[in-house]
């Protein structure tokens, strides 16, 4: 869903019907997120997207349960999803990553299982779940979600070729159709993600520190929209994230390794009003402060782990990125959250 965008009110019940089941009242959910009660009376209302997925978050926290109660007993607790997520990031591409997710799942009695399927230049990610009384509403928040998060994880829309589905087409159809983009299938053996086989063998773009700011408000997230094409500045920072200390790439390398000339590499940057030591000083002052959340490191081994020789030229560099010393910084952050 893009900016502005709506889902009707008829579509939010039918996601919402489980946590109903579990005694979640709408009426009161709806109040609570700014809407009218009265919507419920209306099915052909429409519901905006940042009201709907405040809703999402409040019924995952109130039925503990990342299904929002569509499971029929089998939940994901919060954190599921996170957890997930973590076991994928360092996988070297895409391929891999759904494998690894798919594996993820399988470990749990969740009520899906999913597999991933090559065939010469098309892949197909398959879902299968048994009969559930919202199983239609499960496969295609599945297949959404999918699809963004395979998104995020390399930086590039992923486009699929076709989705096909084991049941007739319901009279939503409509309603979820114009966020995939491709031609939806009804009344096939089964339910499956059809991809171009090639975007299997795209690295991940992302790791442990963007996918920290990702987790903060990930339903957002995969709901609002898809990555746009990454920017010059974007691809350096990929590049330079694969490590922060004493082996960080120089700028030589990094052109070397987008294929252009440093030349030509320096003028684009400018052009776009940017240069590499800003970029990268971002990204270290970025690294820095998401370990220093970590209270099993020291300052010092932090200092190491960001390339610097001694202690002190880290607290220096520190202050230079954000104004306050490591120390200070830290000490701010644990009152922040001890205080809330």
């Amino acid at each position: 869903m893009k900016g502005g965008a709506s889902i009707s009110v008829d579509y939010v019940t039918k996601i919402l019907a489980g946590a109903a089941r579990q005694g979640v009242d709408l009426s009161e959910l709806f109040t609570q997120h700014g809407l009218s009660p009265e919507l419920l009376l209306q099915p052909s209302a429409r519901v905006d997207q940042s009201a709907f997925i405040g809703m999402l978050q409040t019924v995952m926290q109130a039925t503990e349960d990342e299904f929002l109660g569509l499971g029929r007993g089998r939940r994901s607790s919060p954190g599921t999803f996170s957890m997930m997520a973590h076991a994928v990031i360092n996988c070297r591409d895409l391929g891999k990553a759904i494998e690894r997710s798919a594996a993820f799942y399988g470990m749990f009695d969740f009520p899906s299982t999913m597999a991933l399927i090559i065939d010469g230049d098309e892949a197909e990610f398959r879902i299968a779940l048994p009969p559930l009384d919202h199983r239609q509403i499960m496969i295609e928040a599945v297949m959404f979600l999918s699809l963004r998060f395979w998104s995020w994880l390399i930086g590039k829309p992923v486009l699929p070729l076709a989705l096909e589905f084991d049941f007739s087409a319901p009279p939503e159809a409509a309603e979820f159709g114009y966020l995939f983009a491709c031609p939806l299938l009804f009344d096939q053996p089964m339910n499956r993600i059809r991809i171009p086989a090639e975007l299997l063998r795209r690295p991940l773009v992302q790791n442990a520190l963007s996918l920290s700011r990702f987790l903060r408000d990930s339903m957002a997230e995969l709901i609002q929209g898809e990555p746009l094409e990454q920017d010059l500045a974007s691809q350096i920072k990929v590049i330079l994230s694969r490590d922060y200390g004493q082996d960080m790439p120089g700028f030589d390398e990094v052109a070397q390794r987008l294929s252009m000339p440093a030349t030509t590499l320096r003028r684009r940057l400018r052009e776009q009003g940017a240069s590499y030591r800003e970029i990268r000083d971002a990204l270290r002052r970025d690294a820095a402060c998401f370990y220093l959340r970590r209270e099993d490191l020291s300052i010092e081994e932090i200092a190491l782990m960001m390339g610097f020789s001694e202690a002190s030229s880290f607290h220096r560099s520190f202050r230079k990125w954000t104004g306050s010393t490591p120390s200070a910084y830290r000490q701010q952050l644990f009152y922040s959250t001890n205080s809330k």
